[in-house]
């Protein structure tokens, strides 16, 4: 039986029948709900929020925590295929699973108070609660630590000033996790919508990640309770855990986004005759869709293997960051490459590779830039941190 064009090495075959069935149920909802509004969604610059029910029903919020706070307890290469298939559909997508389930119900989990877990986690499980992750500074970028948001403690409560930027569903979320320097170090809070003095700002005019919320957040003498705080962890290695548990999601996402564009394209130039002969049959466009399926095939395999480690708890960042780097590249480079063959219907969102195009630009950057990601494996290296 003849493989898919996305799947030369037969990397399905590496999967359990549970990991199977997962990939399964979530490419039909792509297949089925996505696809059909998301380039229109794309053109209005609109987050299709009436998904959100959808995608609380199929247990992909917060998928690999345990059941006992109404999660699927699924493994690591599970969860990666659930955002393989949903940024099959579009990056936004993901992006809202991935803030959701790592970056917010992660932190609450791994570093909050069973009663904490209890309160958020089931009700952000269902979709009902929404959260975004406050990190991200207008100065910051790449320097996380150059942090000025803070956090000083007043009787029993704490009173947060400061502002975020770029932050994916800051505008639809109940709640932020938002991580600021006190006299301790810095501490995660999780700041409720309605707090007095927090106000988060949608950031338009973006032309990537259109169907997605971006926003800004401002904190002016905002009164956060103790018992928001969560208390077991402090320090950089705070946030920067929950960077390394979405960033390995990123490392599946891009797969989708490529193989989408590789599909589309595929049949797109078997259709389209040129000088009497289908665009397909000509020895450039056959190199270029062969060099694709080699890059696609290399970065699956790399995710597989990333994911089996993850799930004997041996996983590193440095690994995580190989592999982010090496799959955003490698989906940006063929969505720019599809865009071109598909000629000049290929800068529309009737297709897919200039939306897909577009939204990467995005997810090469956010997490960690290209650049940091090589120069994590450089100081990996070498031992020297050349930051």
């Amino acid at each position: 039986m003849a493989l898919p064009s996305y799947d030369l090495y037969d990397v399905r075959s590496l999967l359990s029948e549970e990991e199977q069935a997962v990939q399964d149920t979530v490419a039909r909802f792509t297949n089925e709900r996505v696809l059909p509004i998301i380039g229109e969604a794309f053109d209005e610059a609109r987050f299709p929020r009436e998904l959100i029910p959808e995608i609380a029903e199929l247990g992909l919020l917060g998928s690999s925590l345990p059941e006992k706070y109404g999660c699927a307890g699924l493994n690591a290469v599970s969860y990666g295929l659930i955002c393989q298939e949903l940024e099959r559909g579009d990056s936004g997508i993901r992006s809202f699973v991935s803030v959701q389930s790592s970056l917010c119900m992660y932190p609450i989990y791994a570093y909050g108070t069973e009663e904490q877990r209890m309160r958020w986690l089931p009700s952000m499980a269902r979709g009902e609660t929404i959260g975004c992750f406050g990190l991200t500074e207008p100065h910051g970028g790449s320097d996380p630590a150059n942090m000025k948001t803070n956090a000083r403690k007043d009787g029993g409560d704490w009173i947060l000033n400061g502002s975020k930027m770029w932050i994916t569903n800051g505008n639809v979320a109940d709640i932020a996790i938002v991580w600021a320097q006190t006299d301790e170090g810095i501490q995660g809070f999780v700041v409720e919508k309605g707090m007095a003095g927090f106000a988060a700002q949608e950031i338009k005019h973006k032309m990537s990640l259109r169907a997605s919320v971006t926003s800004a957040l401002y904190f002016d003498n905002v009164r956060v309770p103790e018992a928001n705080r969560l208390p077991n962890v402090k320090g950089l290695k705070g946030p920067l855990g929950c960077l390394t548990q979405a960033r390995y999601g990123i490392t599946w996402g891009p797969i989708g986004a490529a193989i989408a564009c590789l599909e589309e394209v595929l049949g797109y130039t078997k259709e389209r005759i040129l000088f009497d002969r289908p665009v397909a049959a000509t020895q450039s466009a056959q190199i270029k869709m062969a060099e694709m399926a080699r890059r696609i095939t290399l970065a699956q395999l790399l995710v597989v293997q990333l994911g089996r480690l993850k799930d004997a708890g041996k996983m590193q960042p440095a690994q995580v960051s190989l592999a982010k780097w090496n799959n955003c590249r490698m989906a940006i480079d063929i969505a720019r490459e599809c865009r071109d063959l598909l000629g000049g219907a290929g800068i529309t969102t009737e297709h897919a590779a200039i939306r897909h195009a577009l939204n990467l630009e995005s997810v090469i950057t956010y997490e960690g830039t290209e650049t940091v990601h090589q120069l994590v494996i450089g100081r990996e290296l070498t031992g020297i941190n050349a930051f």
